[in-house]
């Protein structure tokens, strides 16, 4: 049972770190972005080609990556995301989506339909795990992702709520235009907003290619978790995407102990259970985010 416990925590981690990207973005400019898994594969791809065929270092790939996925991101906002919100509210989700098919199929016309992964890239980290008294074992990279997730949405909480940046952002998810009355550019902080969500969706992607094989059509399975994560941690919620994705990770494990199908199964039985009790018992919906809110300022 501590050992399910355990792995699943670690897991929640990786999928905190997905979501994070999704949640940042809804929470800024209530957009709920479908491509958000395809471009974390497409990122994966990129950190593979400079990594494995260009020969660079992982570290540098990663600074490489997030600069170019940031530009997209910011060019993401300006000209689809941004002129699509102007005809209201279903067309960005449309835009999103017909982005993702792009992507799904211009990644299989480039590399084909075999799958690829980093891990040859990390050596013993893709396998090495340290000894825990009780005899319980604990991956190194699992712990890696998991510390990353933390350290990341620690400085995006610090960045909204100690920054000039991150209280102009603020202030445009509250109301754009009052914003603008007092000199915010909100396309601009929108933009800044989205490169900020690219940038992390750059370093999950970096993640699931060490953790996994991915192909080009990994992002639909990448959104699903991440927009679960999202739901059961609180929409809008850093820190509750945490504790969602924790939440996640312990269900799905609890449920591959017991059936081999009972990872997924178990995993979306309590996204169902919890989306539920957000209709009609809001209060105890929310206690995961307040939760981890409370443990954060302890």
């Amino acid at each position: 049972m501590m050992n399910q416990i355990v792995q699943g925590v670690l897991l929640g981690g990786y999928y905190a770190l997905i979501a994070c990207g999704l949640s940042f973005m809804f929470s800024i400019m209530r957009i709920i972005n479908l491509a958000h898994g395809s471009l974390a594969v497409v990122a994966a791809y990129l950190i593979f080609v400079l990594s494995e065929r260009i020969h660079l270092p992982l570290w540098l790939c990663l600074i490489l990556a997030v600069t170019a996925m940031s530009i997209v991101g910011w060019l993401l906002q300006l000209f689809i995301l941004d002129r699509s919100a102007r005809a209201g509210q279903l067309l960005p989700i449309l835009s999103t989506f017909g982005l993702s098919m792009v992507l799904d199929n211009a990644l299989f016309e480039q590399f084909g339909a075999d799958t690829r992964s980093l891990a040859n890239s990390i050596g013993d980290l893709s396998w090495d795990s340290w000894e825990l008294p009780g005899g319980l074992f604990v991956g190194k990279l699992p712990v890696l992702i998991f510390l990353t997730a933390v350290a990341l949405l620690a400085t995006l909480q610090l960045l909204l709520s100690r920054t000039a940046i991150g209280r102009a952002i603020r202030a445009t998810a509250e109301d754009p235009d009052t914003a603008g009355l007092v000199g915010i550019d909100a396309r601009r902080v929108n933009a800044m907003a989205a490169a900020i969500a690219l940038s992390t969706v750059t370093i999950a992607g970096m993640f699931l290619a060490m953790r996994a094989t991915f192909e080009p059509y990994s992002g639909a399975q990448q959104l699903l978790f991440a927009f679960e994560a999202t739901i059961i941690g609180g929409v809008g919620s850093l820190w509750g995407t945490l504790a969602g994705g924790i939440i996640l990770g312990i269900a799905q494990t609890m449920g591959a102990s017991l059936h081999p199908l009972g990872f997924l199964i178990a995993g979306h039985a309590v996204f169902l259970a919890i989306l539920l009790a957000r209709l009609f018992l809001p209060d105890l919906a929310t206690l995961p985010a307040r939760f981890m809110k409370r443990g954060v300022s302890a």
